[in-house]
């Protein structure tokens, strides 16, 4: 019996995979009765799919109350587990492979040393003639200890009745070295090491350090370095008018938190903070400094934009006007003479006021555009925004349809969306009013269809909707169709937190920012990040400031190329 509705059911499936709607005549409206019908199965397997799950999890938690277990998970063979895991990444449809070349690493390796390496005589023949010299290059390194028993010169003045003692060379303050300081800072922040295995690490070489030493050495009296992330964040908001922004979660003394990244082709910069609303954005543009908040002309047009009621907007005239409020003085006033201020309204007051105080400020340069993913905490802070390319597609891989004709439309339109892509990709190449024009129009002609597979068509209207922030690239092609550079530096940050999974208090929180900023930006400038912490404890400055570095190759780069009229195609 059950064989034979398996077998039924084995041949609607069959029967599906072959229908076409546009075979059958549309007498009566049947065919369009038929596309409502397909239309409704789909909607009933997603609510299908959905209460199963639900019902799942109250079966599980009963059982928990019970004091049982619920659905054991067990874990499929990779293979298995690879292949049905729901997977949204769109890198197969959108990559376009670019061609393996193997890099000249020889011409990149600092030679320390040469040694000449003869041959023995006894193995030479009598005619042997000699020709020269063959050069191989082998990179090695020591890892020993440099331990110094330093002798400081003393000296006592009876007549100033003063003793005189000798200063240790820079770096060498406490009972570590440059060297150990900055390997320390290294292992810790660029390569994910944990605190304990620094620890063993330093015991294998053969020194005698605390996990406390090392908590020290990463966290304690490290101004220089806070000083110079805050130049260099400085630059890098200056080096270009577009950016890209994103955030990632974090804990900070086992307290969910939100990390922010901001960065473009120069730099990269993280600032943590509780929340990850419009305001936290705003503290993450300026370097996590507080808050000032401003009631001027652009703030009474955000509120009268939001619908704020005309009263609430004439009481916030009793407020100092055009002048900058710290949050607490301007919370302290909404509180004793708005004291009725619904949340809600009272949220919008405190975002139209911190936008606007964020416009006025002098001490960061402003964001002209925005390119970040389309969450709500991004928009309306700055000028122009763009969206990602990459992100909105992940929207149509999670459509799951059941039925065999909606399969194939999404198939067919995935196809037509990847290939609208490329030709914006290649946009840039040779930026042309004709062009942009044309793909403008391709534009609307893509993504005013009507498939009949109404969970695609509502995808498609949504993404038709975010036409100006999607197509931002026409106007400005020096930007990326995507927001994976900001991306990949959240992964960086995400797997330092599934290593050592967060800091313990505040120093810790802003030394985690401050280090994971310096590794990420003088990568991208092609600095070691070694060579450059082990340059700042010892104070030697032979590399320069890192802000400099980014001023030098904005010049070069004329990443806002669109934005000065000149012409210049951006080197990427």
């Amino acid at each position: 019996m059950l064989d034979a509705v398996g077998l039924v059911r084995g041949s609607k499936a069959k029967m599906l995979e072959d229908f076409d709607l546009n075979r059958i005549e549309d007498m009566g409206g049947a065919r369009e009765a038929i596309k409502r019908l397909l239309n409704l199965v789909e909607e009933m397997a997603g609510e299908n799919r959905k209460l199963r799950e639900e019902n799942q999890q109250q079966r599980d938690e009963i059982n928990r109350l019970k004091g049982e277990q619920g659905q054991p998970t067990i874990k499929a063979n990779k293979k298995a587990a690879v292949a049905s895991k729901m997977n949204y990444s769109s890198e197969r449809e959108r990559h376009k492979s670019k061609g393996r070349k193997k890099a000249d690493k020889v011409s990149r390796v600092k030679i320390d040393r040469e040694e000449v390496v003869k041959v023995d005589p006894a193995q030479l023949p009598a005619d042997a003639e000699f020709k020269g010299y063959e050069a191989v290059v082998v990179q090695d390194i020591k890892i020993t200890t440099d331990n110094v028993r330093f002798w400081k010169e003393k000296f006592y003045s009876s007549g100033q009745k003063k003793s005189y003692l000798a200063e240790l060379p820079a770096g060498y303050e406490g009972q570590f070295g440059p060297g150990i300081k900055a390997t320390t800072l290294v292992l810790y922040y660029a390569i994910n090491t944990s605190e304990p295995k620094i620890k063993e690490f330093f015991e294998h070489v053969g020194l005698a350090i605390s996990e406390g030493q090392i908590s020290n050495l990463l966290i304690k009296r490290q101004a220089d370095f806070h000083a110079e992330k805050e130049a260099l964040y400085i630059a890098g908001l200056g080096s270009s008018p577009w950016q890209h922004s994103d955030d990632t979660p974090a804990r900070v003394n086992g307290v969910n938190e939100h990390t922010h990244t901001v960065c473009n082709p120069l730099y990269t910069v993280y600032v943590t903070t509780p929340k990850k609303d419009r305001l936290a954005v705003l503290q993450a543009f300026t370097n996590g400094h507080p808050l000032t908040f401003r009631l001027n002309a652009e703030a009474y047009t955000w509120l009268e934009q939001v619908n704020l009621s005309a009263w609430v907007r004439t009481q916030l005239q009793q407020l100092p006007q055009d002048q900058a409020l710290t949050e607490q003085a301007f919370s302290a006033w909404l509180t004793e003479h708005m004291p009725h201020l619904g949340q809600q309204h009272r949220r919008a007051i405190l975002e139209a006021a911190a936008v606007a105080a964020y416009h006025r400020q002098q001490e960061f340069p402003l964001i002209d555009l925005l390119i970040c993913d389309d969450a709500p905490q991004f928009k309306r802070l700055t000028d122009e925004l763009a969206l990602c390319w990459v992100h909105d597609g992940r929207h149509y891989k999670k459509l799951n349809p059941v039925v065999a004709p909606h399969r194939h439309l999404l198939a067919d339109f995935l196809t037509r969306y990847w290939d609208y892509y490329d030709d914006l990709l290649s946009y840039p190449l040779h930026p042309t009013p004709t062009e942009a024009e044309r793909l403008t129009q391709a534009f609307e002609t893509l993504f005013s269809e009507t498939t009949g597979y109404d969970a695609l068509d509502d995808r498609i209207a949504k993404t038709k909707a975010k036409k100006d922030a999607l197509l931002m690239v026409l106007k400005h092609p020096e930007i990326p169709l995507h927001n994976n550079p900001v991306e990949l530096e959240g992964r960086h940050r995400a797997r330092k937190r599934d290593v050592s999974f967060g800091p313990r208090t505040e120093d810790g929180k802003k030394a985690w920012d401050t280090f994971m900023s310096l590794a990420a930006t003088v990568k991208k400038l092609g600095v070691s990040f070694y060579q450059y912490i082990h340059d700042r404890v010892t104070k030697t400055y032979h590399i320069p400031p890192l802000a400099d570095l980014i001023i030098q190759q904005a010049q070069l780069r004329q990443l806002g190329a669109s934005w000065n009229n000149h012409g210049v195609t951006p080197t990427f």
